[in-house]
């Protein structure tokens, strides 16, 4: 008994010495600790932006909403989802508390969270991002003085209006007016439910990230607000209808380039909630000067604008009417889908003739946009001109999936049910933003390197610790030959092709449009363009996809020219560096017209039976043309009118031609010259047997003679 009195004793001494401790630690720690109510009131700075010159960007003004003119269903959703016993505690859930803690200890992890919506506001408003003990000490002290200070509806109130709602949108009166267009006074259920869905990870839950994700999460919410007695059921049923934006009510400006920060903040700390990001420096890629001419701009419909800079892989500048939507890219998917990997594998060069014929291919029918053609053309000239049937054709040689996994090196994912030809135009059930499809031809500028833009180039704590930096991390795509004759074919493209508003420039740039269209009319247009220095892409269209008088090659040009003059004013872009596995080949004119195929040229043809082209060191073209170094011609047709023999020289004009004929052993030479089509002989007598012999000479080279029928 005695020992177990002494066992007991032992005991509540530790215990007593640890609480001892605790409440020494917690008393040291929190010592300094005072509720600030001006942070609660003020706009907190939890993010500071800056540009490439290092001078703060201004962020979007937070408006204060007062929590008695909302909806009450609105505050009731966040307090349905965040903390149901909201009203009835007094800072901490302790319920709730216990039973995260329970289900943290049974999967080894601390994915649950018990923070209740004062403790949140303390966290957003007050603390540091650091995940301590001493900042969770912090934490308990300030809301226990919140709960103390301030009623129950002034601190929903103050958390209302300082939370994080994604997309530069701190409050919920600056979140009302990105996602719906409106004052947050008018939000309906359903729109509340939304916002109150976002709380927990705002890049995550975004509709503009991930639509289905977003929409499961609100009506999650709405279920709770329902069982919570928020709503009634016919309000429950009514909101679940309710569709979810498909673009930003509100963006203009520089908060296009805030939007992309902040989208891409939240995708760095993923796990991030409301105020976890604590105080923070963000260091850009913006160039402030260039971010206005974007926005100055002209424009007569939505439009989306931005310039990356290849050498760092920053985003220099962005600007957008309607977010990022994703949209049918047009032909600007072929150079990246079709004529880049063809090259990469040596299925084509740019001298590769193409059929402009109309086909059937399993019942896909492409068609060019004035028509086929019917000829052959270049793959230069098909890229260039943007040809239709060309590009489908090489797809379906090359094969859609095949093409396709050069697309997702790029970042761009392709659905199975989109790997069709169809895809060769730009034929996708959800489309690509013109984001994603500036990185593919960044890619090419950066000779096959794939890297995404970021537009943030590092990220500091408050005490100047660096949390981030763009790791510049690079992945090949493509082999620099393969970019070196893709970017010469869209240097054609931007001189002579579909871009050539672009020409005006003083020097080179490569080139790609794209027009998508639907029964009423042109949709969406395009122009991406490029040095080796920047990438800008220019889109224009209307997010509810009603026609627009525009073109790919039109003002979407027009912009892309005034942005270049607006990067190189003072100066010309370095060229792109010379590629020593590719080298310049002539071909011979005559077998690509009449063969449709590349042949090598014969070093003795005329100058105007060759043409040179491109190649590929590794495909060059095998077969070589001699039909200048040993003449040689098909039989010529031979045949008698009028008592005339009339022989037919369909063969090379500059080939020089001698006739001779021999009858009972003598051989007379009846023609020795140019070329001539028909060439007569008149002094032949009826009733005897001639033959004639044809023999091709060029310069100093003849060839073997060519015996004629009797």
């Amino acid at each position: 008994m005695k020992r177990t009195a002494i066992v007991l004793s032992v005991i509540f001494g530790c215990l007593l010495v640890l609480l001892l401790s605790l409440l020494t630690g917690y008393f040291l720690v929190t010592k300094d600790v005072h509720l600030d109510g001006n942070k609660l009131t003020l706009d907190p700075s939890f993010v500071r932006i800056y540009d490439e010159k290092g001078e703060r960007i201004e962020t979007a003004k937070r408006k204060s909403v007062p929590i008695d003119s909302l909806p009450p269903y609105v505050p009731n959703a966040f307090v349905a989802v965040e903390d149901k016993r909201f009203y009835s505690h007094h800072g901490f859930d302790y319920k709730r508390i216990l039973k995260a803690a329970m289900k943290n200890l049974a999967s080894f992890s601390f994915r649950e969270g018990a923070s209740t919506i004062s403790q949140q506001l303390v966290k957003n408003t007050h603390l540091s991002s650091e995940k301590t003990l001493r900042r969770k000490l912090k934490e308990y002290k300030l809301t226990r003085i919140l709960e103390k200070r301030y009623s129950k509806e002034d601190i929903l109130e103050l958390y209302l209006n300082s939370i994080y709602f994604g997309h530069d949108a701190f409050g919920i009166g600056r979140a009302s007016a990105f996602y719906f267009g409106k004052d947050a006074e008018l939000l309906t259920p359903a729109e509340g439910a939304m916002l109150a869905a976002l709380v927990r990870s705002p890049n995550r839950y975004s509709p503009f990230q991930d639509k289905d994700t977003c929409l499961s999460r609100r009506n999650f919410v709405l279920k709770l607000m329902k069982e919570q007695n928020f709503l009634t059921e016919e309000e429950y049923k009514n909101a679940l209808q309710s569709p979810l934006p498909a673009a930003p009510a509100e963006e203009s400006g520089a908060s296009s380039y805030l939007s992309a920060v902040f989208e891409e903040l939240s995708a760095i700390f993923p796990d991030a909630k409301t105020g976890d990001l604590g105080s923070l420096k963000v260091m850009t890629y913006l160039d402030s000067d260039l971010q206005r001419t974007l926005e100055e701009s002209e424009k007569d419909c939505d439009t989306a604008m931005l310039v990356i800079d290849n050498d760092g892989c920053g985003l220099k500048a962005f600007y957008s009417s309607c977010g990022s939507l994703k949209r049918s890219p047009a032909s600007t998917l072929k150079p990246l889908l079709v004529y880049a990997p063809a090259i990469e594998e040596n299925f084509l060069s740019p001298a590769t003739p193409l059929s402009d014929e109309r086909v059937d291919i399993g019942g896909y029918c492409p068609d060019d946009a004035g028509g086929a053609t019917g000829k052959y053309m270049s793959a230069r000239y098909a890229l260039s001109h943007s040809v239709n049937i060309p590009a489908v054709k090489v797809l379906n040689g090359f094969g859609c999936e095949r093409a396709s996994g050069y697309l997702e090196k790029m970042g761009i994912p392709i659905d199975k049910e989109d790997q069709t030809l169809a895809l060769a135009l730009g034929g996708m059930k959800e489309g690509v933003t013109l984001r994603a499809l500036a990185d593919g031809y960044s890619t090419l500028a950066r000779g096959g390197m794939y890297a995404p833009a970021h537009a943030i180039k590092r990220i500091e704590d408050e005490k100047g610790n660096i949390l981030y930096e763009n790791p510049l991390k690079k992945r090949r795509v493509f082999s620099e030959n393969t970019c070196f004759l893709v970017n010469d074919m869209l240097k054609t493209a931007a001189r002579e092709g579909t871009a050539k508003r672009l020409s005006a420039l003083s020097y080179p740039v490569c080139a790609k449009t794209g027009t998508a269209e639907n029964e009423h009319g042109n949709t969406d247009a395009y122009t991406i363009a490029y040095t080796a220095e920047h990438t800008v892409a220019v889109w224009m269209g209307n997010r509810d996809r009603t026609p627009i008088q525009i073109s790919g090659g039109g003002a979407p040009a027009n912009a892309a020219l005034d942005i270049f003059h607006t990067i190189y004013k003072e100066r010309t872009p370095r060229e792109f560096p010379k590629c020593e596995s590719v080298e310049r080949v002539e071909y011979d004119v005559q077998e690509y017209e009449t063969a449709h195929k590349v042949v090598r040229a014969d070093p003795l043809s005329p100058a105007a039976c060759r043409q040179s082209e491109l190649f590929k060191t590794d495909n060059l073209p095998k077969e070589q043309c001699t039909r200048y170094s040993s003449p040689s011609i098909e039989t010529p047709r031979v045949f008698v009118r009028n008592g005339t023999v009339c022989i037919v020289l369909c063969q090379t004009y500059y080939y020089e031609y001698t006739v001779k004929r021999e009858n009972r052993g003598t051989i007379t030479t009846i023609y020795s010259g140019k070329y001539q089509n028909t060439i007569c002989d008149s002094s032949v007598r009826p009733g005897e047997s001639y033959t004639y012999f044809v023999t091709p000479s060029y310069r100093d080279r003849s060839g073997e003679p060519v015996e004629l029928p009797i």
